[in-house]
């Protein structure tokens, strides 16, 4: 008996590295597989989006003192990766979105196929969305404008009903939400990963992760488990574990950054838009130092106008342009040095090394707001019951978080050049030094804008 526990154990161990697998702990594996999940998170964060809303809409106009804008851009948006990098992309099950997707499906969806078009460029429909609404954010200031924010969720979720009434599963998760590129870069980089069990997999026919079964529908982000290699589109919603007749599915912590040099098939997209948050976050951090106004008059001697919109797109394009100039830069010398591999076969796998990194300029940024005006959150949700409540909005001091923020950034240049490394087979740093320099003088950047005094997005009650 023993024997036999042990060969079927066995069975359920992934090929490669040793796994820990959480469906292994009896009350984990009881609630996934249960009605409560992952329900209980949904509903709650639709009752708490539809007060964000209510306050963005109607609250007061002051952004300082509004409890949505505190709730979007003070709490959620910093701690977004946080969650993409601890957890994947289990805050893609949470969000309102998704369970309003799911519902217009349910009372008046069509389940039409996912158009063509969106199968093949949706990643790339993302990325553009991405770089759209950051734009938007400085140009026409929605983080700083209640009404703005408000405006803009209303949109996203007028798109969202649309898509679910057309077609099926999560076709605006998968293929047209602008986090859905962030999410999947930061997610192949989290330390959580969902699988098959290969043995098991190989031999099934039910197919019923992909198809669904009575339990629950199949997976809403298109995806197979016997094939799934890469954490991207995985958002843990459980359906796959209710609807498995095997127990093949693990759940399963894992080594950060692991996934990024295993990669079978990377893509392009991926890669730019690596060395696109690059850019962007280097955008983010220039515009709240003392230098951005040296930096937009400087632009406006050339372009002979005063326009904010006209001389931000510019400095915005320009910094997009440069890390994605420098990746192909490095790409063609790293081909040089290795002549068995050409240049875009290495702008293509090297671009994921620049993941850990973006996560550190991303998080530093982030993580200023978090801890300097987080405050902001409490004594905006006691306005709302009328109680006035004033005081600084820090919890930590600039010195302090500048300091954390210096050592993200070296925690993250350490793990873009090992990421490197282990892209390039362990080669020689004589054929890989370009790559190297190049993580190297992104990390010297990032030190640098955070080693300069911040401004604060939100002020002092």
């Amino acid at each position: 008996m023993a024997k036999a526990e042990t060969q079927s154990k066995s069975k359920h161990k992934p090929s490669g590295r040793k796994t820990i697998n959480l469906l292994d702990i009896p009350i984990i594996k009881h609630f996934i597989k249960s009605n409560y999940y992952p329900g209980i998170f949904q509903w709650a964060g639709i009752g708490v989006f539809a007060v964000i809303m209510y306050q963005l809409l109607f609250g007061t106009s002051d952004s300082d003192k509004n409890f949505g804008t505190a709730m979007v851009w003070v709490l959620w948006w910093p701690v977004i990766p946080i969650l993409f990098v601890a957890a994947g992309r289990f805050w893609c099950t949470v969000c309102p979105f998704g369970k309003v997707s799911d519902l217009v499906r349910r009372f008046a969806g069509k389940e039409s196929p996912m158009p063509k078009f969106l199968k093949k460029y949706g990643i790339w429909i993302i990325d553009l969305s991405f770089i759209a609404i950051t734009w938007s954010d400085h140009v026409f200031g929605i983080v700083h404008s209640p009404r703005g924010s408000g405006y803009l969720l209303l949109l996203l979720l007028t798109m969202v009903i649309i898509t679910s009434v057309y077609y099926e599963r999560r076709t605006f998760c998968k293929s047209l939400c602008f986090l859905g590129g962030l999410a999947g870069n930061y997610s192949r980089a989290g330390a959580l990963e969902l699988r098959g069990t290969p043995d098991i997999c190989r031999t099934c026919k039910t197919q019923a992760c992909y198809r669904g079964t009575d339990k629950a529908e199949g997976c809403n982000m298109f995806q197979f488990v016997k094939t799934m290699q890469s954490s991207e589109d995985c958002n843990y919603c459980g359906d796959c574990v209710k609807n498995c007749p095997n127990d093949s599915i693990r759940i399963s912590p894992r080594i950060p950054t692991i996934e990024l040099w295993g990669l079978h098939r990377p893509r392009i997209e991926h890669s730019f838009l690596a060395a696109v948050i690059m850019g962007i976050v280097f955008v983010q951090n220039v515009t709240m130092l003392s230098i951005w106004e040296e930096t937009l008059y400087y632009i406006s001697t050339i372009t002979g106008t005063t326009s904010y919109p006209v001389n931000f797109t510019i400095a915005f394009v320009i910094a997009m342009i440069i890390p994605i100039a420098m990746l192909a830069f490095a790409s063609k010398a790293t081909a040089w040095c290795d002549r068995q591999t050409n240049t875009y076969q290495h702008f293509v796998r090297f671009g994921y090394a620049l993941i850990p990194l973006d996560l550190a300029g991303h998080l530093g940024h982030n993580m200023f707001h978090l801890l300097t005006e987080i405050k902001a959150v409490w004594y905006n949700f006691l306005a709302l019951f009328q109680i006035n409540h004033t005081g600084d909005l820090a919890v930590a001091s600039d010195g302090a978080v500048q300091v954390a923020q210096m050592g993200m950034v070296f925690i993250g240049g350490f793990a873009s050049m090992y990421v490197v490394y282990r892209i390039g087979n362990k080669q020689s740093v004589k054929k890989l030094w370009p790559m190297y320099l190049l993580m190297i003088l992104f990390g010297i950047v990032n030190f640098y804008l955070f080693s300069v005094p911040m401004e604060h997005r939100l002020h002092t009650h």
